[in-house]
């Protein structure tokens, strides 16, 4: 993700601008390395989040108050101490550096007004929210820093406040057209053009880098060598015309979903064309906005992850056992395949059982069970008489034909279980709340996967409606994210002239197109809804899946079938490329 200088520029104007003339009311700190500011202003009241997270630490206009602990932080209370009501001057991002400032007037003990700073550095795992004093020393951080942490730069009460070591770059913003084309010329270095502007200009990312180029050659792999003046000139006219358009406060906040999974992937103050058809760009109005919304839903996501991590195990475990279980039963019925060779053996022996010796070990005779009539050697047990011969392969015939049949039905049993496995793996992948957990987790105790223990009555949860989507034209959708919900659909929402799609042969929801009187379905509709149910189904990276789709008064689920399993006749196919319906 690029929370480069360039995105902490975006925010310093845009918190200028909705924070001018603001008072400071309240501060919360929900978590141990991350603050909650409220400011109150003409404009309105806006909350900020200051997150020092080593994995993730951001700036942000909070939409959504987190829970607070129940006795504030101390580095909460000195804050609270110093800066309750003081009214903000200014936000200020030192040069291009992921670092913001906010500058506070306020009262000292004297009753004299005096400006303090919270200051907040973006820098990775050595990230921290700092508030510096009215004589520039540091009254607290969020973390100390001391000798043992880092020996160039301490951050503790007391010690003067300094700014991060600067790094040996020219600062864009400042640079002229001359200056951009000399130092391209003269001081860039790296294999390739995206290398040589990260190496060489202050406040850029790996992404603007790599746009920069594009924006200037129409690629991104552009090499660094043998460069002509021409091409050196117009990679620094499309710099300056770029960082022209930033002087002047011109962003374009978006972020970037994958085209085929639809997955969060970046976010920046600038638009993003390098990547053509391969990622949909999103545009906000507000980068703070933006930056809330990008993190609660990676969050989202990871949290779910953490929290179905235990059932997708325990999931993954049964599957990898069943697949075993299918493989020796597979091998198991190999071994039974000579079955009607020996049936045959033993009548074999039995119309010749006249001319076979008692203790013979072997026997050659006509095979009439072959139109060639050719002669076959039967294997004899040399201690047994011909007739128990006969017997003994009779014997082996019916032991085998129990045995396949019973491995069949047994085969049959484990690849049912495989699916509805693979099914309820694909819905743990999908799952987008707690809710739609414990409904699969639930499931699979009915399903007598998982062991609850005897305790009161739960309370009952509101259940988990399929969701509710239109097609370009208009037509409603209903999407399946787990068995319950696509049993639900299927079998109790859906009517029998409803259009049911689902993705042949895999794991998927079932997706219902909702039927509507004297408007038959179109084209594009169909191709939507087939698009939508492969897109949440195990093929959904696939270029093109198969999606069968038939009228529901044509789905049957069968007595005492799995969850989210069904039969269908009279069905049609369409091959499609997954895509989500925004």
């Amino acid at each position: 993700m690029a929370f480069d200088g360039l995105v902490v520029q975006a925010l310093a104007r845009e918190l200028n601008e909705k924070l001018a003339g603001a008072r400071l009311d309240k501060i919360y700190q929900p978590e141990p390395d991350e603050l909650l500011l409220a400011f109150h202003g003409p404009a309105g009241v806006f909350k900020v989040t200051l997150s020092a997270n080593a994995s993730i630490p951001r700036i942000a206009l909070a939409e959504e108050t987190k829970e607070n602990p129940m006795v504030a932080p101390m580095f909460c209370m000195l804050l609270r101490k110093h800066l309750t009501s003081a009214h903000l001057l200014a936000v200020r991002q030192p040069a291009l550096e992921r670092l913001l400032a906010f500058d506070l007037e306020t009262r000292n003990e004297l009753g004299d007004r005096v400006c303090k700073s919270l200051v907040i550095e973006i820098m990775g795992r050595h990230s921290n929210i700092i508030l510096v004093d009215e004589n520039n020393r540091v009254a607290d951080s969020i973390k100390r820093i001391d000798f043992s942490v880092s020996s160039k730069r301490q951050i503790l009460p007391g010690l003067p406040y300094e700014l991060p070591p600067a790094q040996d770059k020219a600062n864009p913003l400042d640079c002229s057209l001359e200056n951009f084309v000399h130092i391209l010329t003269q001081k860039a270095g790296g294999t390739s053009c995206d290398r040589a502007i990260l190496s060489t200009f202050q406040g850029i990312s790996p992404l603007i880098a790599r746009e920069i180029v594009f924006c200037a050659f129409g690629e991104t792999d552009m090499p660094r060598e043998n460069m002509s003046y021409g091409q050196i000139l117009d990679l620094a006219t499309t710099m300056h015309r770029m960082f022209a358009e930033i002087k002047e406060g011109n962003f374009a906040p978006c972020y970037l979903t994958d085209s085929q999974t639809d997955k969060l992937t970046e976010f920046s103050a600038l638009p993003i064309r390098q990547y053509g058809t391969g990622a949909n760009v999103h545009f906000e109005d507000s980068m703070g906005i933006l930056i809330s919304r990008f993190y609660k839903e990676r969050d989202k996501k990871e949290q779910m992850i953490r929290k179905s991590a235990h059932l997708t195990k325990l999931v993954a475990n049964h599957i990898e056992r069943c697949a075993k279980k299918i493989t020796v039963q597979k091998a198991e019925l190999s071994d039974t395949e000579k079955m009607e060779e020996w049936r045959q053996y033993g009548e074999l022996i039995t119309a010749n059982i006249y001319q076979i010796e008692k203790g013979a070990s072997s026997v050659r005779v006509q095979n009439y069970f072959d139109d060639s009539l050719p002669m076959v050697v039967i294997p004899l047990d040399d201690t047994l008489s011909p007739a128990a011969n006969a017997q003994r392969y009779y014997k082996k015939y019916n032991k085998a034909k129990t045995a396949a049949e019973m491995l069949q039905k047994q085969i049959e049993l484990a690849q049912e279980e495989l699916n509805y496995l693979d099914s309820v793996e694909e819905a743990l992948q999908r799952a987008d709340s707690s809710l739609v957990l414990t409904q699969i987790g639930d499931e699979l105790a009915q399903q007598g996967y998982i062991r609850r223990p005897k305790e009161a009555k739960r309370k009952k949860e509101a259940p988990s409606a399929p969701t509710t989507l239109k097609t370009s034209d208009g037509f409603t959708l209903f999407v399946g994210k787990n068995n319950r919900q696509n049993d639900l659909l299927t079998c109790k929402m859906a009517q029998n002239k409803d259009l049911w799609f689902h993705a042949k042969n895999i794991p998927g929801s079932h997706v219902v197109m909702r039927f509507e009187p004297d408007r038959p379905f179109t084209n594009e509709a169909i191709t939507q809804a087939a698009s939508l149910a492969a897109f949440f189904s195990k093929g959904a990276d696939s270029d093109k899946v198969p999606v069968d789709y038939t009228e529901i008064k044509n789905v049957k689920k069968p007595a005492g079938a799995k969850p989210g399993f069904v039969i269908y006749t009279t069905n049609q196919t369409a091959y499609v490329t997954p895509q989500n319906i925004q």
